[in-house]
């Protein structure tokens, strides 16, 4: 799936409510929020703080997933096309780190 794709359902999901988007700032804060949630999962999953019995079982992948919605509204409140700057990224591995790691 596209980003494009992805952002085009969160802006049809988020169109039903007013407003539609938070402002950065606090689109920011549940990024760290969510990005929070993630931390504290790799944690108990790979880390040595393991869950009490009483936590919730969350999954990994929820919760990397709440991180890439919540930068989608980021990126659809101001107007910016995910593909276009995920191009400019690759672009850029590819050319600077591109014989900067050891390869297989």
């Amino acid at each position: 799936m596209a980003l494009k794709n992805l952002q085009d359902e969160v802006d049809k999901w988020t169109s039903q409510f007013k407003p539609q988007y938070w402002q950065p700032h606090e689109i920011l804060a549940r990024l760290m929020e969510e990005t929070g949630e993630l931390a504290r999962e790799v944690n108990h999953l790979y880390g040595p703080k393991k869950k009490k019995d009483s936590e919730d079982k969350r999954e990994l992948g929820d919760e990397i997933a709440d991180v890439v919605f919540t930068l989608c509204c980021l990126a659809n409140s101001k107007g910016i096309n995910l593909d276009e700057s995920w191009k400019r990224v690759m672009d850029k591995c590819y050319k600077r780190d591109n014989d900067r790691y050891e390869k297989k």
